[in-house]
């Protein structure tokens, strides 16, 4: 059985943080959301996630694993490491303020 304290805390570790570019604040209107999410996290467990962080209605997750992309420091290429891309769909009136007016 997963204690509230430890089901908070795998929470914060699946949502890494939130997309802010300008196809994601287009997103916005359409009460869309995009976050880097955990690589091996599934959709139930990021919608629980999302749910349980923000108090908000998820309808629908879409989520996409980008490809590796190269990274070249001096004479020495490497690689970025990969991430995973969710985008949420909320319910009507539901919004996650993004934005703070502090």
């Amino acid at each position: 059985m997963i204690n509230s304290s430890d089901f908070y805390r795998n929470s914060v570790q699946i949502i890494k943080y939130p997309i802010i570019t300008d196809k994601a604040t287009r997103l916005l209107e359409n009460n869309q959301y995009s976050f880097i999410v955990d690589r091996y996290s599934d959709k139930i467990t990021i919608k629980a996630a999302i749910e349980d962080l923000f108090n908000v209605k998820v309808i629908k997750i879409n989520t996409c694993r980008l490809p590796r992309k190269k990274k070249r420091v001096g004479k020495y290429i490497g690689w970025k490491s990969q991430y995973k891309k969710a985008i949420v769909t909320l319910s009507e009136g539901d919004i996650i303020n993004l934005f703070t007016n502090d």
